[in-house]
């Protein structure tokens, strides 16, 4: 299986600031180390115009030369840097990869990635341009025929950016299911729309997935699945709140996989968020969403042979 990664930007962030810039070099180093069936490459970085596809000129050039106004870095989170805008496009760039490989191959991932909450013209909660939104315009480019993408996003944030993205367009379904009073406070009206209550736990979450699933699978046909495999649903993360075991997680992760596995569809996921009380929780989250997907894309190497 494949995968993608722009572990070697790292944000220069202040002392105490509490994204888990981190996070992503550990996922990689215990994915070379104990999953060597995955193949990891460096992601090449998003054009203007594929990031153009979504996101407004003015916008992308303010982040590509530093010009950002700072009200938009305070809503994103992070100072700009360089190294900043590089990695937003290199992010941008691994989904896009994923998304390509998966088509042929049937299953692939960014080890970043996730960015649901950047609108077209503004970022927003460590989000700078939105991958999933860029990757599944960019595919239905290059695709000889029309192609619907379903973005299911389970991280405990709501997908506001991605909603508003694809509010008017039918040939992308936005599932989102997530923390009712959670960020992003002003939520958006994607296609399906779960809210949880705080504390939902394993059995009410993996219900309330299965129903999800299964009005995605009635109003919608896709050719394409972009999975955001939140770790932050975790009951170990600071900003969850849900309170899904590990085994909840990993049912969760499988449930998708299975979903689009059992339909033929193939399936690019990303990170998403993760901030949990040690940050080795949420590696170990992450690593256990790849360990699944490897089951997959065995049967999907199989099925090709």
């Amino acid at each position: 299986m494949q995968a993608y990664y722009a572990t070697q930007f790292v944000l220069p962030l202040p002392p105490g600031h509490r994204f888990p810039m981190g996070k992503y070099r550990l996922l990689r180093d215990r994915l070379s180390a104990e999953l060597p069936e995955i193949h990891l490459a460096q992601a090449e970085p998003a054009s203007d115009g594929q990031l153009a596809l979504v996101h407004a000129p003015h916008y992308i050039q303010a982040i590509s030369d530093g010009s950002v106004d700072a009200r938009i870095l305070r809503e994103i989170g992070f100072p700009w840097s360089e190294a900043m805008a590089e990695r937003a496009r290199r992010s941008v760039g691994a989904t896009i990869a994923a998304c390509r490989t998966a088509l042929r191959e049937g299953i692939a991932a960014n080890i970043a990635g996730g960015t649901h909450h950047a609108y077209p013209d503004r970022g927003g909660g460590f989000c700078v341009f939105n991958d999933a939104a860029v990757a599944a315009r960019l595919m239905q480019a290059e695709a000889r025929r029309g192609m619907k993408v379903a973005i299911v996003d389970l991280d405990v944030h709501q997908g506001n950016g991605t909603a508003h993205i694809f509010r008017h367009d039918p040939s992308v379904f936005t599932l989102s299911m997530h923390g009712q009073k959670n960020f992003p406070f002003r939520k958006e009206p994607g296609d399906l729309d779960v809210d949880l209550p705080d504390g939902t736990g394993d059995e009410a979450y993996l219900h309330a997935l299965d129903v999800a699933l299964d009005e995605l699978a009635h109003r919608f046909d896709p050719d394409l699945v972009i999975y955001l495999a939140g770790a932050d649903p975790h009951e170990g993360d600071r900003l969850g709140r849900l309170k899904l075991t590990w085994d909840g997680l990993e049912a969760r992760d499988r449930r998708v996989f299975d979903w689009a596995w059992q339909r033929g569809v193939p399936l690019a996921f990303a990170m998403a968020g993760g901030y949990g009380h040690r940050i080795e929780d949420t590696v170990q989250a992450q690593v256990n969403t790849f360990s699944a997907a490897l089951a997959y894309a065995r049967r999907w190497h199989n099925r090709a042979r």
